[in-house]
């Protein structure tokens, strides 16, 4: 991710694909699965590019406070399904609160329009290097 950096403590890469209609998300995922990499979150960063992600988990609820670029975000349940998306959510806001949200993934603005994404669709996960 040039320009970004990579985030010590991350604890993975996957793959993001959302089943329902068959397209890849994201092909560079970042896993924030300690308390300390969600809390880091984004911050930092000058921006997402096309094909990454970061993937909070658990992350029920998101803020943009101290961020420097906006971001589309995808809320999934406990199954993977997507209980609701925002698109272009700007620095200084405050995400929408859904009902049973789990994870949280956070992409670069245009990555919910060119997969797809709606709520009720089914992701699932595969290691980066697969």
């Amino acid at each position: 991710m040039a320009g970004c950096g990579y985030t010590l403590g991350l604890d993975y890469i996957v793959r993001a694909l959302n089943v329902t209609r068959e397209t890849i998300v994201a092909e560079r995922v970042e896993v924030a699965g300690t308390s300390e990499t969600r809390r880091r979150g984004l911050l930092g960063r000058t921006g997402l590019e096309a094909g990454t992600g970061l993937w909070l988990v658990p992350c029920e609820w998101i803020h943009m406070f101290g961020m420097k670029f906006p971001i589309d975000v995808v809320v999934l349940d406990k199954n993977d399904v997507v209980v609701g998306v925002q698109e272009a959510l700007r620095p200084g806001r405050i995400g929408k609160l859904f009902w049973r949200a789990h994870s949280t993934l956070e992409l670069p603005v245009g990555a919910i329009r060119a997969s797809r994404t709606a709520k009720g669709d089914r992701f699932a996960w595969e290691d980066h290097d697969s």
